[in-house]
């Protein structure tokens, strides 16, 4: 696989989080009809690419737009994984840029795990995997 889509609620914010506060580096960010194809990639996974899809009216009907926006608002969708080699060091980092962390870094059976949201709501799994 060499791209995701990612439905965020506002593409500008979204941009500035994964960019600014994940250190996500720009891959492709170019007009697309009313909207822009926007990727991002982690900066050790230049291959993969995150498609930051806004939700629009042209994509869906109103009533599923608007439904697709609350769910992600209320956080109902666990988007994926990011792994990375100290997670006491990440966390504390991203958490000084201001990233919302659900659950602090915690051992589990598979490793240390912390739980963190994004700008729209979507949340992620940041682990160190044993």
């Amino acid at each position: 696989m060499t791209h995701v889509s990612l439905y965020v609620l506002d593409q500008n914010s979204a941009y500035d989080f994964y960019t600014n506060k994940l250190g996500f580096k720009v891959i492709t960010d170019v007009p697309m009809g009313k909207d822009r194809w926007l990727t991002v990639s982690p900066p050790e996974q230049p291959g993969f690419e995150i498609t930051l899809t806004p939700i629009t009216t042209h994509m869906f009907s109103k009533e599923a737009a608007e439904t697709m926006k609350d769910l992600i608002t209320k956080g109902t969708f666990g988007v994926g994984l990011f792994t990375c080699s100290n997670i006491f060091a990440t966390y504390e980092e991203l958490k000084a840029k201001g990233v919302e962390f659900t659950k602090a870094p915690k051992k589990e059976f598979y490793g240390t795990e912390a739980i963190f949201k994004d700008d729209s709501g979507n949340w992620f799994s940041l682990a160190k995997l044993d």
